[in-house]
């Protein structure tokens, strides 16, 4: 029986809706390892299943490991796969998490970010998924609980694009989104499966498992049977990763326009800006913390200072395009970057390091100052975002290129 799900609203956490979000796109298989703050989302997903409303494949595992070993087998056979983890479990799977993107797998999978250990800390936090940066998986970040059901919508519309087939993090923060309310418009099933691509029958064009069509797979790299395995295609498989990673730019792009023409929503494409057209600095944000600097934006616009937001919506591939576009309309001179993670000796975040030489080429190049904020979960306030956008403009280049660690609400 096909599931019809009607057009409403509902008034739920973060975890919920990326459970309701997988249950819209019809995944077809979930495997499934609780660990603070994402088990809420398999516990959800379990209860669908096992009340008979949502035809899935739900496999309980014994570890985060297997939950992607698993995902992995099922997406080879050509279906639309699922499931979460956060911190810990997300460096337990990490030797599985490398195993996807050259195989070209389109599984889609939500990290509820946290602090790692030691110390213990189950609270918001971007190191856990920065930790995986280079591992082939594009990342997308949610900054409010409409953003975390579209994502995960999108993201299937994206992974499985033949342009790209790359798997994709959805990110949502632990607690701050995760364990939160808010109303949630869920649309009317038959949008959802109009917008979605439809899941091939006989498995993806470029890998199966068919016993009528025998390929090889994840087999050692030794061209024409010889044992010269450096010259052998792995060089071109890393690569290919790379290509498809830029291919998937304009794929965004295009997911995010297509989302909004059917479903009214626009939550940016790769970065979205706020008040930009004239602003003289600017925040870039991913996360919840976009979310609010846009109320921190607005308040010193009353004060008068010529001050934007950008929303870094898609971390990978990194939007090297859409800053330089910024940097080139010529009247932001300085980006102020506040993030959840720390690029140790650096002297900020990994946004920063990244934003930095996305415009070491640019003919035009504004100034990047770091700042780290809401680490472990932290709060940060409007006021907080507004004093580091008061400060940024304040700066001259010679303050502003000071190698010097800039922490906000830090205690020590």
């Amino acid at each position: 029986m096909v599931e019809h799900l009607p057009e409403t609203v509902k008034i739920i956490s973060g975890n919920e809706t990326a459970a309701w979000a997988a249950r819209y796109s019809r995944v077809q298989v979930i495997s499934a390892y609780p660990i603070t703050p994402q088990t809420v989302i398999v516990e959800k997903l379990s209860d669908f299943v096992d009340s008979g409303d949502f035809d899935c494949q739900y496999v309980r595992v014994e570890s985060e490991h297997s939950v992607m070993a698993f995902l992995i087998g099922a997406s080879y056979v050509g279906t639309r796969t699922f499931s979460a983890t956060s911190g810990q479990g997300l460096f337990y799977m990490n030797e599985m998490l490398h195993w996807a993107p050259p195989t070209r797998l389109p599984i889609v999978l939500g990290v509820v970010d946290r602090g790692v250990a030691p110390g213990w800390n189950i609270w918001a936090d971007h190191q856990d998924v920065i930790a995986s940066r280079d591992t082939g998986w594009m990342i997308m970040f949610a900054s409010n609980h409409q953003e975390i059901f579209d994502n995960i919508v999108q993201a299937y519309r994206i992974c499985e694009d033949t342009r790209v087939f790359l798997p994709m993090m959805v990110c949502l923060e632990g607690f701050s989104l995760s364990h939160t309310n808010q109303p949630v418009y869920l649309p009317d099933q038959k949008l959802v499966d109009e917008y979605l691509p439809k899941v091939p029958k006989n498995g993806w064009p470029h890998i199966y498992l068919d016993p009528e069509r025998p390929v090889f797979h994840g087999s050692l790299q030794i061209p024409g049977g010889t044992t010269a395995m450096p010259n052998a295609m792995y060089f071109e498989f890393r690569a290919l990763i790379d290509k498809a990673q830029q291919a998937a730019k304009p794929v965004i792009r295009e997911a995010a326009q297509e989302f909004e023409k059917k479903f009214g929503r626009n939550h940016g494409e790769l970065i979205k800006k706020y008040r930009c057209d004239d602003a003289e600095a600017a925040l870039v944000c991913m996360g919840n913390l976009a979310d609010q600097a846009s109320v921190a934006v607005d308040r010193m616009r009353k004060d008068g200072y010529k001050v934007g937001l950008i929303k870094l919506r898609v971390y990978k591939p990194f939007p090297i395009e859409d800053f330089c576009d910024v940097a080139n309309e010529g009247n932001i001179k300085i980006f102020a970057t506040m993030e959840r993670n720390m690029a140790f000796s650096l002297n900020g975040g990994a946004v920063s390091a990244d934003l930095k030489s996305a415009l070491y080429v640019n003919d035009e190049k504004p100034l990047v100052v770091p700042y780290v904020a809401g680490v472990g979960g932290r709060d940060v306030t409007v006021e907080q975002q507004c004093e580091v956008l008061r400060n940024t403009l304040k700066m001259d280049a010679g303050e502003a290129k000071k190698m010097t660690p800039r922490y906000v609400n830090f205690h020590y």
